[in-house]
């Protein structure tokens, strides 16, 4: 890559270049408006940029990429700038070019038949599962930042979401890809075949790269069709323990029916009642673990909320379950699924908080709570451990927020000691440290630990042949090479 100082000096020329390929009003570079843009979600992490592109079409990226890669410019893309983990703001060196795909936002090709969406990668992805609900399909990605997260920036993550027990991750709704490389060639990838054996799968090595490898410019997603019945309930339990039984209690009755459950503890939920206006508690008593539980089912036979009662009777019966209601309507359900939704606007509204995304098996969430929490709790006293998350897919958002009314500076400074204690359990259970939020910026120091060898040596090798100028967002998910 280029040096600083000789990129500075060609900036009036790049803009001038940038502003031939995307036109004026798209080539950003007054302090204000980019602002936004070199912000994290969480506002924790700030950088610089000199411009922000905003490309139409996937053949403006490829003009701006190649054009950065003939003068040695990095290159950071951006959606809906969701990231929980600085994945998707530039460096505070302020010589990377932004590249933010909100206005590639186009349906490419729906097909009922054929169950696939093509579309822009700048398309939220609510606006995506809305245009296929119309045609009683869905999209069955589902997430608490749908409505800005967008389709690219979700591809690159490898999302998951509240259906993954059902429907998997991100990685198993897509057929195809198109990705802008690295030297600006375009790889159209878009095939909605459901086998295509030809070669190595390419679209996999973009998906979860967080954009070190190309820019997804489009995509074909696999679609379902839209179920017929929907149950929901929200529950009362005693403990972690009970909450992994009574999915597998779901599992046992109506495996095929399952498409989510989600845990939450008491903590989470009163920090939601207290930050967001219009939610309030749908049983008598408050508690200190409650459940969300979804079925859905293709047979519109009405019976499905019959179904779900009678699983939790035999719940309550065992002392699974304390109290519990049933969402009548789809009013009902959309307050019910507030609660959970909710929960990392709430802790943002909050305090700082130290985000673990992590997973370990199904069979080992509720040993991973129980002793992660005690763990935590005895290393930092005062702390406030707040997980929640998927835990029929073994996923727990493992949050700890500072004592209430601590000061948050002094707090995040133990930010790397206390990700430590949590994944000291996590590594225990044979778990992961990241399960569907990525690496970013501030996990990459944990790559070497966890991923080096054989394994973080071959992603290298995959980078430097993809990426060979390193333009790619750079400083994200693969640490440095250690120097010898």
């Amino acid at each position: 890559m280029a040096e600083k100082s000789t990129i500075s000096r060609s900036w009036p020329e790049l803009r001038s270049k940038l502003i031939s390929i995307v036109g004026e009003p798209n080539c950003l570079f007054d302090p204000q408006d980019i602002a936004p843009y070199c912000e994290d979600w969480r506002q924790l992490h700030k950088g610089s940029t000199p411009f922000v592109v905003r490309p139409a079409c996937s053949e403006e990226v490829a003009s701006v990429v190649r054009l950065c890669a003939e003068l040695g410019i990095a290159i950071v893309p951006q959606g809906g700038n969701t990231s929980l983990v600085d994945g998707a703001t530039p460096s505070a060196e302020g010589n990377e070019i932004v590249i933010s795909l909100t206005r590639m936002n186009k349906v490419r090709n729906f097909d009922a038949v054929n169950l696939t969406l093509t579309v822009d990668a700048g398309i939220t992805l609510k606006a995506a599962q809305e245009v296929v609900l119309a045609e009683d399909c869905m999209l069955p990605l589902s997430m608490g930042s749908e409505g800005s997260a967008q389709i690219g920036g979700v591809l690159s993550t490898n999302a998951g979401g509240n259906n993954t027990v059902r429907y998997g991750n991100a990685r198993d709704l897509v057929l195809g890809l198109e990705v802008v490389l690295a030297d600006g060639e375009i790889w159209n990838g878009l095939r909605r075949l459901r086998k295509d054996n030809t070669g190595y799968c390419l679209r996999q090595l973009f998906v979860g790269a967080e954009g070190t490898l190309g820019i997804i410019t489009a995509a074909v997603l696999k679609l379902v069709q839209r179920p017929h019945d929907v149950a929901l309930a929200f529950c009362a339990v005693p403990s972690e323990r009970a909450a992994l039984d009574i999915f597998l209690l779901c599992r046992e009755h109506h495996h095929n029916l399952i498409q989510a459950f989600e845990y939450m503890c008491g903590a989470g939920i009163d920090l939601v009642l207290k930050h967001i206006p219009g939610t309030r508690l749908p049983l008598r008593d408050p508690a200190s673990h409650y459940v969300l539980v979804e079925l859905a089912d293709y047979v519109p036979d009405g019976r499905l909320s019959e179904k779900l009662e009678d699983v939790l009777e035999t719940a309550m019966d065992r002392g699974l379950v304390q109290d519990a209601v049933i969402a009548c309507n789809s009013a009902e359900r959309a307050n019910l699924w507030r609660l959970r939704e909710e929960h990392s606007e709430a802790q943002k509204r909050e305090s700082a908080s130290v985000k673990n995304d992590i997973s370990v098996p199904v069979s080992k969430v509720a040993e991973f709570l129980v002793r992660a929490r005690a763990d935590c709790e005895q290393q930092f006293p005062g702390i406030r451990v707040i997980p929640y998350g998927h835990i029929g897919d073994g996923n727990i958002h493992f949050n700890i927020l500072p004592a209430t009314g601590a000061e948050n500076f002094t707090f995040l400074k133990q930010s790397p000691a206390i990700m430590d204690a949590a994944n000291e359990v996590v590594r225990y259970f044979d778990g992961s440290f990241s399960a569907e939020h990525g690496i970013g910026r501030v996990k990459i120091h944990m790559m070497q630990e966890w991923r080096g060898g054989v394994e973080l040596a071959t992603m290298r090798r995959i980078k430097t042949a993809l990426d060979p100028l390193g333009i790619m967002n750079p400083g994200k998910v693969l640490p440095p090479e250690p120097v010898t």
